[in-house]
Order: structure tokens, then C-alpha cells, then sequence
């Protein structure tokens, strides 16, 4: 099932000039803003957990794991910018285009449990952030942290440069923050400069390693990134573009080089002060906090540490809403108010958050953000794999697919994370399968989830060489030429025209009338979509329905006072169900659609109708 695709994040699309910059740095301004929205997920609370597990537990050795992630997210975050610019299409629409209707909705499902992961993170930072600074139960914090929803909203209002901004300062508080963090600390030179040497010292190293990977390049910032980057107007042309490309790199280098000095920091924190006192164990960032003042004999640093920590999970918190909105539109083309989409996402994160505090307590809330982070690194291959392909086809980008080089770096970084997810799959499962406690039944039912996911993957990496297999299989000539059987005009007799009063109804009417002439019959249908005609059908009565019924006598006036035999029929509910009805009740043997015309409340309920009624239907349906 295809749909029409809309621009991505449409109320903000090509809203900033960036044409007719006299000279770099005013052009650099222009462009300059994408990458920091994307950057503040690379600093939320999630890496910070992580961050502080690596560094309390191992010192600095795993710091040339952030430094990897970071080379690795800003490969993969030019390549995200990439597809935004060349094809004027986010990840989720790309992706919606290219593979078939079930493989969508399961790359949407682990496309929203990345999104649910990301949130859990931010929650608990922001209740974690909270409770250190105002003492408050970290139980109340997660309940507060829904208000941010009115934040987000008041923001959008002012357009995304003000949104933009506003993250920036928020980056430039937690850039601060640890800046005097580091001064307070002084970490030892040599032994960071080791750090940068690869090197794994256990399983455990490995689990946070992926953790550190989850929390650096994330899912969610592919999806973000590639629709960030068109809300750029740009001039469509070939050196338009490349000047584009240019100069969102610059954009997205010094972004993520900032968020590499944020996770950096939080290492070398944890590293010289916890694992330098022998204090190993430090996987709460509660604990963190606490230890800070005794350990370094200063009250500033934790409190810098909680006002850091609070940015982080704030600004992270706005691009995770836009991030949800484009995957939720890209894949499904459902659009719903950015406010309804917040708050079902910060449900799903806020329940597995307020269970696990209720019924294990506070402490376990570190382990809980290292699980979200690890859940994030093993959904990467979904998004990291058909992006490399959609930016190697040449068919679609022409001459700004990617070179051979980049190809090779980007296929080495998706096999190194596919590889280091399949290896810890493989210890959890091994460590799943030993253990008496756990019920047979449900270790089969993961063994089975994981099987489909690691089947999905394999297709999506296999997918276009299989496709080429085939072409390339198809010999030319197809075989004898058909022959057509004796040709007629068919002459339709009862012709059923959707309208949804708005200017597409003229080119409807039009289109039905061309084909039926003053011959044949009309019924005109409207269905009402509001959240009364949903819930109480027919029976509803309120300011919409009775419009609706005007709108259409006067249609039905206009085409009998033009000699039309004409209609109505108002219905109401879902659309996609509706209509089929009243069309088959009606007995058309034509259907005529508008293109999607809804707007405001009915976008917030219902998505595209027309590629689903037309599967509805046994009868022909033109679409104009």
C-alpha cells in the first residue's frame, strides 16, 4: 500500500532562506541549525548513564568507544542530510516508498520503540535532574515531566528558527557546565590519551560499549536529521545542491564535535573522580551526583551537574516530539497534532519509568537507562541499512550518490553495529537459556522475536540485490505481444463523486461529469469526521454536520439547476469505511476521489483515505 507523500514536516518546510547570503559565514548562518537539534541526542540523559557506567567502572578505556560513535554518527548523519537534500525526502517517506506495506509497518514499529526508548531516557534525566536540584520523589518528577508537552507547542508557535535557538542555548548551558566540571576535576593526561587505544576488557565492557554506541548515533536523529535539513529553501539545481551538502556538513561537524566534548566530559568525569577512588560501581546518576561534592570538596559541581542534566533532558525531549512526528507521518502518512503525538509517546515511556521506580525502586533507574540505550543500538540497523542504500542509488540521486569510498565506510560502520548487536544477542540469549527461572515458554517466544527481527534485517540488507537479480533475469522480448480484444467505450450510469469541500471538489465533479454526462447519475458523498459523528454516528447534531449537509444540497441544486440527475449522502465516522459502504448501497459503477484534503481536526483522527477505499471497492476508482 502506497500513499501520497506530503513534505516532510510540512508547517516548517523550506521556511529559511538560504539563497542570496553575500559571503561564507552569512551563508554558514543560513544553514547553520539542523544539526544542533540532531546533536542534543547524541548529550540526553541515556548517554550520560552510560557515560558514567564506562567511566566508573572501566576509567578512561572506553573512550575511544565515544570517539568511534561520534565518526560513525557524523558519517551517518551526512548521509541522512544527504537523502533530505537530493531527494527532498526524510528516512520514514524513503523507506515508505521503497518496501512493501508489512515491512513498513514493522520498521514503523521498531522505528517508534527506538523513539519510546529515547523518551524513557529523557524522563528519567529530567525526574532524576528534578529530584537533585528540588528534592522532589523521582515518581512526581516523571508525572511532571508531561507538562513539557506545552513547551514544545509554545515553541513550534515561533517557528523552527526560534526552536533552533532555543536548543542552543540549552547546549551551550551543558557545554558550560561540564566545562567547569573539568576544571574542578583535572583529570590525568596520560591516562586519557590511552583511552583513545581500542580495547575491550570483558563481556560487561562490551554490554556498555553497545550501550555507549545506542546512546551516541541513534535511530531517531536519521529519521530527524533528513527532515531538518528541508526546512532550508535551497535553489533545486545542481551547484544548489552541492552548496548545500557543503555546507550542512559544516553544520553537522561542529554540532557533533560539541556533543563528542558533552559525552567526552561525562566519561572523564566519571573516570577521574569514581574510578580513580575506587568507586567502581557508580551506575546511578543519583549516586553520581551524590558523590561529586565529597569527592571533588566542591558544592558547585553538583550542582552544575543537575542543571546540565535538566538541559539535556529538555532538549532532547523537543526533537524526540519531531522526530515521532516525521516517522508517524513518513510511514503511515498519519498526521495527528503534534500535542496528541507527544503525550501517546510520553505515555508509552513514562508507564515501563513509573513501574520499574514503583515496584523496584529508585535505584534501579540506572540500569534502566543503560536497557534503553542498548535497545536503541540494536535498532540501528534498521534505519542505518536503508539509508546507505537509498543514498548509493544512483537511479534516484544521480550524481550525488555517494563514491565508492564512502560506501565502503559506511557499509564497515553498519557491519561493525550489526555485528557487536548480534554478538550480545547471542551472550543475553545464551545467558536467557541458563537460567531456570524464567519460563520456557517465553524464552521460545524470544527466540521466535528474534528470529523474525533478524529476518527483517536480512531482507532490508539484501533487498535491492535481490531486486537487481531479478531484473537482470528478465530477458527481452517478455514474450508474443498480446492481442487486444474488440475496444468499446464504457458508459457509466451511476457515478459516485467524494467531496470534501475544499478546492479539489470543482476538478471531482468535473472529471465524474466528463464521464457520464447528462445520461447517467450522481450521488455526491461527504462524510463527517469529527469526534462526535465518530463516537454517535448519525444521530450527532452539531455546527459541522449541519454545514456539511448545506455544502451538499447546494451542490446537488447547482448540478439539477444544470440539468444533472444529482444526490447526496451524508456520512459519518472513518472515512476509509464509510464510503466503500455508501458507494456499494448506491450501486456505482464508477467511484471518483479527490487528492487527501483534510486539515486540522480530521487530520488529527484520520490519515489518507483514497489508497485504502480504492481496496474497498470491485469497481473502478479514478483519483484527481
Amino acid at each position: 500500500m502506497k500513499y501520497t507523500q506530503k513534505k516532510s514536516l510540512e508547517e516548517v518546510h523550506s521556511t529559511v532562506a538560504t539563497a542570496n547570503k553575500k559571503g561564507f559565514w552569512r551563508t554558514l548562518l543560513a544553514f547553520l541549525g539542523p544539526a544542533y537539534l540532531v546533536s542534543v541526542g547524541y548529550m540526553d540523559p541515556g548517554n550520560w548513564a552510560t557515560d558514567i557506567a564506562g567511566g566508573s567502572k572501566f576509567g578512561y578505556t572506553l573512550i575511544w568507544v565515544l570517539l568511534m560513535s561520534n565518526l560513525m554518527a557524523l558519517l551517518l548523519q551526512s548521509l541522512s542530510a544527504r537523502l533530505g537534500l537530493v531527494q527532498g525526502r526524510d528516512l520514514a517517506q524513503a523507506s515508505q516508498e521503497k518496501y512493501p506495506f508489512f515491512i513498513n509497518f514493522f520498521l514503523y514499529i521498531l522505528a517508534e520503540i527506538a523513539i519510546i526508548a529515547t523518551d524513557l531516557a529523557e524522563i528519567l534525566g529530567m525526574a532524576i535532574g528534578l529530584q537533585l536540584l528540588f528534592g522532589l520523589p523521582l515518581l512526581i518528577g516523571v508525572s511532571i515531566t508531561v507538562l513539557d508537552t506545552f513547551l514544545i507547542l509554545l515553541l513550534q508557535n515561533y517557528g523552527i528558527r526560534k526552536l533552533e535557538a532555543f536548543i542552543l542555548a540549552l547546549i551551550a548551558v551543558i557545554g558550560i557546565a561540564f566545562l567547569i566540571e573539568m576544571l574542578i576535576a583535572k583529570p590525568e593526561i596520560l591516562p586519557l590519551v590511552k583511552g583513545f587505544i581500542p580495547s575491550l576488557p570483558n563481556h560487561e565492557a562490551l554490554y556498555i560499549a553497545i550501550g555507549i554506541i545506542g546512546a551516541t548515533v541513534m535511530p531517531h536523529n536519521l529519521y530527524l536529521h533528513s527532515s531538518l535539513v528541508q526546512t532550508r529553501e535551497i535553489e533545486r539545481t545542481e551547484p544548489g545542491i552541492r552548496k548545500a551538502i557543503r555546507f550542512n556538513f559544516f553544520d553537522t561537524t561542529i554540532a557533533l564535535n560539541l556533543a563528542f566534548f558533552v559525552n567526552a566530559a561525562i566519561l572523564i568525569l566519571a573516570a577521574s573522580v569514581f574510578n580513580s577512588n575506587n568507586y567502581l560501581e557508580v551506575v546511578d546518576i543519583s549516586d553520581a551526583h551524590k558523590l561529586l561534592a565529597p569527592l571533588l570538596g566542591s558544592t558547585l559541581a553538583p550542582f552544575c551537574f543537575a542543571i546540565a542534566l535538566i538541559a539535556a533532558g529538555q532538549s532532547s525531549t523537543l526533537t524526540g516530539t519531531l522526530a515521532g512526528q516525521i516517522v508517524m507521518e513518513g510511514y503511515l502518512n498519519l498526521r495527528i497534532q503534534p500535542w496528541l503525538r507527544r503525550i501517546i509517546t510520553r505515555i508509552f515511556a513514562i508507564l515501563p519509568a513509573f513501574f520499574t521506580i514503583y515496584f523496584y525502586g529508585e535505584k534501579s533507574t540506572g540500569n534502566l537507562l543503560i536497557l534503553s540505550q542498548v535497545i536503541l543500538s540494536l535498532q540501528l540497523g534498521f534505519a542505518v541499512i536503508p539509508l546507505i542504500h537509498f543514498v548509493s542509488d544512483k537511479l534516484k540521486m544521480g550524481v550525488f550518490a555517494i563514491s565508492s569510498p564512502i560506501k565502503i565506510l559506511s557499509w564497515t560502520t553498519a557491519i561493525i553495529i550489526v555485528s557487536l548487536n548480534v554478538k550480545l544477542v547471542i551472550g543475553e540469549m545464551h545467558a536467557l537459556n541458563q537460567n531456570p527461572e524464567i519460563n520456557s515458554i517465553i524464552v521460545w517466544i524470544i527466540y521466535f522475536l528474534v528470529a523474525c527481527t533478524g529476518i527483517l534485517l536480512l531482507y532490508i540488507a539484501l533487498e535491492p540485490f535481490i531486486k537487481k537479480l531479478k531484473l537482470e533475469k528478465t530477458i527481452m522480448p517478455h514474450g508474443p505481444v498480446l492481442k487486444f480484444p474488440d475496444l468499446e467505450l464504457k458508459k457509466y450510469k451511476k457515478i459516485a463523486l467524494g467531496v470534501d469541500f475544499s478546492a479539489s471538489d470543482s476538478k471531482v465533479i468535473n472529471f465524474g461529469i466528463s464521464q457520464g454526462g447528462k445520461e447517467a447519475e450522481y450521488l455526491l458523498i461527504h462524510v463527517v469526521e469529527t469526534a462526535g459523528a465518530m463516537f454517535f454516528g448519525s444521530e450527532v447534531r452539531d455546527y459541522e454536520t449541519d454545514s456539511d449537509q448545506n455544502h451538499l444540497d447546494l451542490y446537488v441544486k447547482n448540478l439539477k439547476e444544470k440539468g444533472y440527475a444529482a444526490s447526496s449522502a451524508l456520512g459519518y465516522g472513518n472515512p476509509r469505511k464509510v464510503i466503500p459502504n455508501l458507494t456499494k448501497d448506491y450501486s456505482a459503477d464508477l467511484l471518483i476521489l479527490g487528492a487527501h484534503g483534510h486539515k486540522g481536526l480530521k487530520d488529527l483522527l484520520f490519515g489518507e483515505t483514497v489508497n485504502i477505499v480504492r481496496h474497498r471497492v470491485n469497481i473502478p476508482v479514478l483519483i484527481v
